[in-house]
């Protein structure tokens, strides 16, 4: 059994420290807290704003992905199809407009990129290895990340909208400038 003997001092100015960086850590974290989840909601939007609209135009460098993936639809109309789509989902994330559905949609999207595993796995894998991931297994093994990201907004929306920053945080001014 130890008892307080046993335990070092700690100078009275070590523990004056503590509490400080301890406080500070509780308001770089209440401040920050507010604007998570739209920042997190709109920066993933203007990603898939981003990446779909290098698929409409023809300019991504996934299309031989998207492509193999869906080998039995014509790759000119799978990949711009699929930008286009990935541009409606970014516009919901943004705007908030459909939140709910938008999410759900992008959950089953992310998860569809698994695809690739099954339909290219040379593309992959190297040497048929599934722990040894090429440039593009990697790629694709980042949408894990992506997904979670989507399935804490999908946790923390409300009738379709992600919640008001204020009614959750207590900071309606706060609310009112994330949300415009």
């Amino acid at each position: 059994m130890h008892t307080s003997a046993d335990r070092p001092h700690v100078p009275p100015t070590a523990t004056r420290w503590v509490h400080r960086l301890q406080a500070l850590d509780t308001r770089v974290a209440d401040t920050l807290r507010p604007a998570t989840l739209p920042a997190l909601r709109i920066l993933l939007g203007v990603l898939f704003i981003w990446f779909g609209a290098l698929k409409v135009v023809g300019a991504s460098p996934v299309k031989a992905i998207v492509s193999g993936t869906l080998p039995f639809l014509d790759p000119g109309l799978s990949v711009r199809g699929l930008g286009m789509v990935e541009v409606l989902l970014g516009l919901g994330l943004v705007t908030g407009i459909g939140l709910r559905i938008v999410l759900l949609v992008l959950v089953a999207h992310l998860a569809g990129t698994f695809l690739t595993f099954l339909m290219l796995p040379d593309l992959m894998f190297r040497s048929h290895d599934p722990l040894l991931l090429t440039e593009n297994g990697e790629f694709v093994m980042k949408n894990l990340v992506l997904i979670s990201a989507v399935l804490i907004l999908v946790s923390h929306s409300r009738t379709g909208r992600t919640p008001r920053a204020g009614a959750a945080f207590g900071s309606p001014e706060m609310a009112a400038v994330l949300e415009e």
